[in-house]
This record gives C-alpha cells, sequence and structure tokens, in this order.
C-alpha cells in the first residue's frame, strides 16, 4: 500500500529472522504512485509497481531479509499493468543480470481452462527467459478485494479438480526453464468472515498431488506441485498447517495485515484523544501544544507495530521463524554486510554501495 506497510513487513522479517514475500495489486501499486495521478492504460499503476520495487530493494539490503517481490491478481484486463512491469524487469535484467521482480500472478480464472492455460504459457515464456516464477489461479476465490467481486461466485467454482491442475501442470512443465506456482481453489475467501461462513477443503490439494505424481509416474506421497494458499486471513490453524503438508509454499494474508494496521491507528487515537482534538490545548493546559501527538509519523508508526505483531503470528503459524541464521533481533538493525543474508540469495538491489 505504502512504503511505510513496506517497511513494517520488512521489520517483522527481521524479527522473524526469516524472508519474505511483499506483493503489490494494482490498486495498491496504483495508490504507491498516487491517487492524484492519470491511471490511464495503468500508467499510475506500473510506475507505482516499479516505484515500491526499488524501495523494496533499496531497503531489504538495510534489514537483511531476503525478499521475493511479487504481484497479485492480474486479470485480463489488467494485462497491460504487467506487460509494464515485466518490461521494467527485462532493462533491469539486461543491467543487473537479475528480473526487478521476482514473480507475477496471473489471474485468468475467470476465463475458460484452455485460454487461461494459453495466456499464462504466453508469460512463461517470456518471463523463464529472466528467471522470474509465475503464479496462476484456477478456480475462483470468493468474497471481495481491491475492487474484484466475487461474493455470489458458484460454489463449484471455489473448488478445483485434479485434472485441471494436471492440466496446467503439463503445459507449463513444456516451458524451458519454467518456474510456477498454482492458486487452486479449494473453498477460499478474501476477507474475514464469521466461523462457519467459509468452508475449506485442502484435501483438494492432497488429491491433486497423488493424481499428478501418478501422471508423471512419481513414487506415491510425491509433491511435485508448489501451491498458493488465496484469502489466508482468518483461516483455522488447522487447515493453514493442513495445506502446508500438502504443497502450499505461500499464504495470502492482506485483510488481516490491513485491519492490524489501522487497528494501531485507532489504538492510538483513543489513546490520545485528548491531545487530537487541536493544534493547542489538552488536559495539561488550555496553551500547552499538540504537535509531537497529531505528527502522521505516530500514528503511522502504531500501524507499522501492530501490523508486524500480526506479521509474527503469521511467520508462526507458517512455520517460518529462525530459517536465515541472522539470529534475535528485537530492533532491526543495518546488517548490509552480512554474510548469511548474501549466501541466503539476495543480491545488491538499487543502493550505491
Amino acid at each position: 500500500m505504502t512504503s511505510s506497510s513496506v517497511n513494517a513487513c520488512l521489520e517483522a522479517a527481521r524479527k522473524a529472522d526469516a524472508p519474505i514475500m511483499i506483493q503489490f495489486s494494482s490498486g495498491g501499486a496504483q495508490f504507491y504512485a498516487g491517487k492524484g495521478l492519470d491511471n490511464k492504460d495503468y500508467t499510475a499503476a506500473i510506475a507505482g509497481a516499479v516505484s515500491g520495487a526499488y524501495h523494496v530493494r533499496a531497503m531489504a539490503e538495510q534489514y537483511g531479509v531476503p525478499v521475493v517481490l511479487h504481484t497479485d491478481h492480474c486479470a485480463k484486463k489488467l494485462l497491460p499493468w504487467m506487460d509494464g512491469m515485466l518490461a521494467a524487469s527485462e532493462r533491469y535484467y539486461k543491467m543487473h543480470g537479475e528480473p526487478l521482480f521476482s514473480s507475477h500472478m496471473l489471474d485468468l480464472s475467470e476465463e475458460p481452462l484452455e485460454e487461461n492455460i494459453d495466456i499464462c504459457v504466453e508469460y512463461m515464456e517470456r518471463m523463464a527467459k529472466m528467471d522470474m516464477l509465475l503464479e496462476m489461479e484456477l478456480g475462483i476465490t470468493g468474497g471481495e478485494e481491491d475492487g474484484v467481486n466475487n461474493e455470489d461466485a458458484n460454489q463449484e467454482d471455489l473448488y478445483t479438480k485434479p485434472e485441471e491442475v494436471w492440466a496446467v501442470t503439463k503445459a507449463l512443465m513444456k516451458v524451458p526453464n519454467a518456474k510456477f506456482t498454482i492458486a487452486a481453489a479449494f473453498g477460499n475467501v478474501h476477507g474475514v468472515y464469521a466461523p462457519g461462513n467459509v468452508k475449506l477443503t485442502p484435501k483438494i490439494l492432497k488429491n491433486s498431488q497423488a493424481y499428478i505424481s501418478e501422471q508423471l509416474g512419481m513414487p506415491q506421497g510425491s509433491m511435485p506441485v508448489s501451491f498458493v494458499f488465496h484469502g489466508g486471513s482468518g483461516s483455522d490453524i488447522n487447515d493453514i498447517r493442513e495445506s502446508i503438508g500438502y504443497g502450499v509454499i505461500k499464504m495470502n494474508i492482506d485483510t488481516d495485515t490491513q485491519w492490524s494496521y489501522w487497528d494501531g491507528i485507532r489504538a492510538y487515537e483513543k489513546e490520545n484523544r485528548d491531545y487530537l482534538q487541536g493544534q493547542i490545548g489538552n488536559p495539561e493546559g488550555a496553551d500547552k501544544p499538540n504537535k509531537k501527538y497529531y505528527d502522521p509519523r505516530m500514528p503511522i508508526r502504531a500501524a507499522e507495530k501492530a501490523c508486524a505483531k500480526r506479521l509474527m503470528q503469521a511467520f508462526e503459524d507458517l512455520k517460518c521463524v529462525g530459517v536465515l541464521g541472522l539470529g534475535d533481533s528485537k530492533e532491526p538493525s543495518n546488517v548490509l554486510a552480512s554474510s548469511v543474508y548474501r549466501e541466503a540469495g539476495a543480491r545488491k538491489g538499487a543502493l550505491p554501495v
């Protein structure tokens, strides 16, 4: 959403001693650029995503954590946004030998399966030349996110069939140097709903792994597919852990992080309300200034702390704490020269050092 939310992610990753994936939606990228810009042909969304990518690269070096830089839910109408970001990565690749972004998601789940696969193959061929990963979606994630409303989606569309996963896998495997993940639907819903309204069926992923293993002649228990768990916010820890056991390597928690960020601001306002009603005058005296309370950095910092706290819970839920070997860090410190950071696969980004 902003550099502030990016920094909260990096702070949490350093405290968790773990890598992290930071992703931009088209709406989030446009907001990053500034809503005052014209977004005709998605130029603002492209510029915002590129700007965010450079910010992440520069600051990830300071926090010392490897970051997978990703973009989310690119529907068919948003393909010009994807094309603009890929053009930026191609330019960056010529200069630095690596793409600007790590991966992108194509969400063509509303299109016929054959068209979904054909377009994914086309983009996989372009991305594979830069060692990029493609995430694609099968089935529909319910709920609403970033202006896409699937709250009235057919129930059958919320659950992917093993044969569909195999069709995608078979097609993308043919692309040289292909790296891809599949966001297969198993009842996932964007947003947070009352208990009982969302019925996840993680065994769909298990069944798909078994089916594809059989098609590939692999031993029983193999997991040839890397899956993505969309709509992770508010999910039961048992469903999360079960999904990981079936090959989920990425889980989205946008709704929960949005709430935690806002909740930090809400709590700050509640605690300091008497100091936020005017520039001058508070319980300590009618002539006392309030600048240090209404300075926007104060509530924003409270939001960052609250967001980082929620992210720490996610690291724990996903069994991703203490995996880098950087050691404990109550407060992040600059670790630009960290050998662990380099060995983890991170490379120099945008800093002139």
